[in-house]
C-alpha cells in the first residue's frame, strides 16, 4: 500500500476552486487498491474524518492574510511526516499543490527522503504574475516557486504551456517533468428546463434561457473583467451578461464600478455565486456564450467546465487558452472592439454553427481532459 498526501487544496468536500475539485475527482474516481490518499484540508478546527475513502485531516489556520496559505502548506507538510513516522509509511508521496513554501522545502524535503518519500509538486501558473499582491509578495511567490521547482522529484503541469515555462526558465535544475491536464465532466446536468430551482434562480435575477453570456470565475482584474464589462457595454446586443463571482467587499469591485460605471447598465447582471453543481452545469448549457478572459494559470478549470457544457466560448487570447478551446472556441485580445465584435458575431450566429462549435467543444473535453483518463494517469504516476 502507498500512501499519498496531498496538501495544498483547501480541502473536501469541494466547493469552488480547481484544485479542491481536482481532490474530489481523485479521491471520487479510485480504482487502484495499492494506494490510500491522505488530504490536507484548511479548517478552524480539528477532528479527522472520511470521505470517498480517503483520510482527511483538518489544521487549523489561523487568519494572517496572505501568509494563511504558507501557514497551511507548511502545518500540513509537518503533520505528514509525522504520521509517516508514526505509522512507518513506506515510500510515501506527498503532492504539494502551488509554490508556496520554496524556502522551506529543501528542510522538508531531506526529512521526507529519509523515510524513503518522494516530493512531487504541481507549480500550478504563475501565483507570481496575479495583480493583487505587491511587489514584495510577488517576490516571495516568484523566489518560492524557483526553490519547489529545485527541490522536487517531480513536476506534475496541467497545462503543456506551464511545462514548457518550468523546463526553459529553470533549465540549470534540470527540473523533471510530467504533463497531466485538469479534467471535466461532458455529462448534462440533468436538471429539466421546468425545474424549480432553475426557474426560481431566473426569476430571481430577471433572465431567461439563451438570452445571456456568462461569466464564472474570481473578479480580479488578471481575468480582464475590465476588458470584457466595457466590451460588453459596447456592444448592441439585447442579451444580458451575467456574472457568476463572489464580489461582496472587493475592492476591485469598487474600482471598476467607478472607471466603467457598468452599473449604470441595465444588461450587465452580478448573479453573486452558486454552489449546486448541477444547477450550476444547467446555466452554462442555457448560456448563449461563455466569456473567458483569464490570464494568469495554466489550464483553468471554468474553461474546460465551459467547454463541456456551453456551445459557444468567446475565449482571451492567450497560449493557455488556446492549447485549451484548439479550433472549438472563438478568441479576442485587449484591442477595442475585438470582443464586441464577437458578441455581435455571436448574435448573428445560427444554429448550425452554435452546433458545430459545441460538438468540437466537447470532443476536446473527451479527448484529452476526461476525469477518467486523468486519474488513471495520477494512480500509474504514483505508483511508479
Amino acid at each position: 500500500m502507498r500512501d499519498v498526501f496531498i496538501i495544498g487544496s483547501k480541502g473536501i468536500p469541494a466547493k469552488y476552486g480547481g484544485f479542491e475539485t481536482f481532490v474530489e475527482q481523485l479521491t471520487r474516481r479510485k480504482k487502484s487498491g495499492e494506494l490510500r490518499y491522505h488530504v490536507a484540508c484548511m479548517a478552524e478546527r480539528s477532528g479527522e474524518f472520511e470521505y470517498q475513502g480517503c483520510r482527511c485531516f483538518p489544521i487549523r489556520t489561523p487568519r494572517i492574510g496572505p501568509a494563511k496559505a504558507v501557514w497551511y502548506d507548511l502545518a500540513a507538510f509537518c503533520r505528514c511526516l509525522r504520521y509517516c513516522r508514526a505509522h512507518k509509511a513506506k515510500r510515501p508521496v506527498v503532492y504539494v499543490l502551488a509554490c508556496r513554501i520554496g524556502p522551506f522545502i529543501g528542510f522538508l524535503k531531506r526529512r521526507l527522503h529519509k523515510m524513503g518519500g518522494r516530493l512531487y509538486v504541481n507549480p500550478d501558473g504563475h501565483e507570481w504574475m496575479r495583480a493583487k499582491w505587491n511587489r514584495a509578495i510577488r517576490a516571495y511567490w516568484k523566489y518560492s516557486e524557483k526553490r519547489m521547482v529545485k527541490h522536487a522529484d517531480l513536476l506534475i503541469c496541467d497545462s503543456k504551456n506551464i511545462e514548457r515555462y518550468i523546463r526553459t526558465t529553470y533549465e540549470a535544475y534540470a527540473p523533471q517533468t510530467k504533463y497531466i491536464a485538469y479534467g471535466a465532466d461532458v455529462s448534462a446536468s440533468g436538471l429539466p428546463d421546468g425545474d424549480a430551482q432553475l426557474t426560481e434562480w431566473y426569476r430571481k435575477w430577471d433572465l431567461a434561457p439563451f438570452s445571456y453570456y456568462l461569466i464564472v470565475g474570481r473578479f480580479v482584474p488578471e481575468n480582464n473583467y475590465e476588458t470584457m464589462l466595457c466590451e460588453f457595454m459596447r456592444s448592441g446586443t439585447d442579451k444580458k451578461l451575467a456574472i457568476i463571482s463572489n464580489v461582496e467587499e472587493n475592492p476591485f469591485f469598487f474600482r471598476l464600478k467607478q472607471s466603467t460605471g457598468f452599473d449604470r447598465d441595465k444588461r450587465i447582471v452580478f448573479c453573486q455565486t452558486v454552489y449546486e453543481e448541477a444547477l450550476l452545469k444547467k446555466i452554462r448549457e442555457n448560456a448563449c456564450a461563455y466569456l473567458h478572459g483569464h490570464a494568469v494559470g495554466g489550464t483553468n478549470p471554468s474553461l474546460l467546465e465551459a467547454l463541456s457544457g456551453t456551445q459557444v466560448n468567446l475565449l482571451f487570447d492567450v497560449g493557455f487558452n488556446r492549447e485549451v478551446g484548439e479550433d472549438a472556441a472563438l478568441y479576442w485580445t485587449k484591442e477595442p472592439g475585438s470582443l464586441s465584435e464577437l458578441i455581435a458575431r455571436t448574435d448573428r450566429m445560427g444554429q448550425k454553427e452554435r452546433d458545430a462549435f459545441g460538438s468540437r467543444a466537447k470532443r476536446r473535453i473527451l479527448t484529452d481532459y476526461s476525469w477518467d483518463g486523468i486519474v488513471k494517469a495520477y494512480e500509474k504516476t504514483f505508483l511508479e
